[in-house]
């Protein structure tokens, strides 16, 4: 098995690679774990090449997106054209029969999202997974989707 994080700010990588943040540098040291510099929206839609340049070709088991704060609200305008069933579908490709995809949201479930998941992958689920927020005192909760590519 293997791990590659895509990663757009190479200063993130860099504290990584410096053991600044939490399992940096048991990321760092792990042969299996990639630190890849790069626009994840761009390598994941990209037709005809897949996450990892010296396989093109090769699949992965699971992709799992944490970076905008939903579909609907981007850190980058741009990241929008990936929340469509084209740009979906180049990426789903990449996944291996009985794959997943796997999207955090800083949102409540919505419809439309799992729509757009269920028109690209086998199927979809939304689940709302709550956390203690040591900022408020109380209880938060997020969003993760889950989508499978179609079994061989």
């Amino acid at each position: 098995c293997s791990l590659r994080v895509i990663e757009v700010m190479a200063p993130v990588i860099d504290w990584h690679r410096r053991g600044l943040v939490p399992l940096g540098a048991q990321l760092v040291a792990d042969p299996r774990c990639t630190l890849m510099h790069a626009d994840f929206f761009a390598v994941a839609s990209a037709a005809g090449r897949g996450f990892d340049p010296a396989a093109p070709e090769a699949r992965v088991h699971a992709v799992l997106l944490d970076i905008d704060h939903s579909p609907s609200h981007w850190l980058n305008p741009a990241n929008r054209d990936f929340y469509t069933p084209q740009a979906l579908a180049r990426m789903a490709a990449k996944i291996h029969p009985g794959g997943v995809f796997a999207l955090w949201s800083n949102d409540p479930p919505h419809a439309a999202v799992t729509d757009l998941l269920d028109g690209v992958f086998a199927a979809s689920e939304a689940h709302v997974v709550p956390f203690p927020n040591f900022y408020t005192g109380g209880e938060s909760s997020c969003t993760v989707y889950v989508a499978r590519t179609a079994p061989a």
